[in-house]
């Protein structure tokens, strides 16, 4: 079978089984108190059924590496949008709205058309090791960045997230084709050693990173972490690793549209689950109206000894500029 099929092939399951985790594990965010600990995390059953399926996903998605480039690899992981979000409505009990579908598709077929510029070579080059260690020192500083305290952390940290996980797999090709290589070097190496280090780091952050940002809902925070995914991953991928774009100047055209279409889903599903999650505001409690002129005379009302209604004579007081009464 050609490699570029088995690559494809391998990503469609591994985006099934990241959809899955993902659905997972927001719906344990939904049911735990963000003060809550790592360490009470790793007692529940559901935490783990989600590493299980992150796992398996990433199993695949390692496997697939080993038969395509990472700008074809990477951005098949678009499909895990397909999956989680009719799975994330269904766990909630509601239908996807016109909206979300909206924002799937444009991010799909963004998506869609970055993959059509990615070249189908098997992979051959890997990170020296100091271009490994460049990319971690890198990319520790900008999740530090996205992390900070501040407005919108869900979508902050769902960036870093796709981010990490971006890196992991750029780290994790080079692991891959440094030890299938048959060149006859060393199997193990300080090199190898370090990329190992850092891949296990990245995946675990972007796993915690993205269980905290869908505390805020599934939609918008999964399409970011799609998105940044691909991206971080292709720019290793270009920048180090001697992949190109087909199709020269129009293929660079036909990445920027798609990058434009991809922004765009993401926008509106963020807009779809913020108006999801929003519970709305309480309805106010009726305000009793109270007549600025008192007079009228309702039967049983206070009055006076005199007969007079209380509220007339402190009214009538003060239109005439006297004293009021209490």
């Amino acid at each position: 079978m050609n490699a570029t099929l088995i690559a494809v092939a391998l990503s469609l399951v591994s985006a099934g089984a990241y959809a899955a985790a993902a659905v997972a594990q927001s719906r344990l965010a939904g049911r735990t108190d963000p003060s809550t600990g790592i360490l009470r995390l790793l007692g529940r059953g559901a935490w783990w059924s989600a590493v299980g399926l992150n796992a398996g996903g990433a199993l695949l998605h390692v496997a697939a590496l080993n038969y395509g480039p990472l700008t074809l690899v990477q951005p098949l992981g678009a499909l895990t949008l397909v999956a989680a979000v009719p799975l994330g409505a269904r766990a909630a009990g509601r239908r996807v709205g016109r909206t979300e579908w909206r924002g799937t598709v444009l991010t799909l077929l963004g998506l869609g058309a970055l993959l059509l510029t990615a070249g189908g070579s098997a992979p051959h080059e890997t990170l020296t090791l100091p271009e490994a260690l460049g990319v971690g020192a890198a990319t520790m500083a900008v999740v530090a960045g996205l992390s900070r305290p501040g407005a919108r952390p869900g979508l902050r940290h769902a960036a870093a997230s796709g981010i990490t996980s971006g890196v992991a797999s750029a780290l994790t090709q080079t692991l891959t084709v440094a030890v299938t290589d048959h060149s006859g070097g060393p199997l193990f190496s300080w090199r190898l050693l370090t990329v190992a280090l850092l891949v296990s780091a990245f995946a675990m952050g972007g796993l915690l990173l993205s269980q905290t940002a869908y505390r805020g809902g599934l939609g918008a925070p999964l399409a970011v972490v799609t998105l940044a995914n691909p991206v971080a991953a292709a720019a290793i991928g270009l920048a180090l690793l001697g992949e190109r774009l087909q199709g020269g100047p129009v293929s660079l055209v036909l990445a920027l549209l798609g990058t434009a279409a991809a922004v765009r889903g993401v926008i509106l599903l963020s807009r779809a689950q913020a108006r999801a999650t929003d519970p709305g505001e309480a309805a106010a409690p009726p305000v009793p109206v109270v007549d600025p002129v008192p007079s009228r005379l309702v039967i049983g009302s206070p009055r006076r000894a005199d007969g007079t209604p209380l509220g007339v004579e402190p009214l009538a007081a003060a239109r005439a500029g006297g004293p009021s009464h209490p």
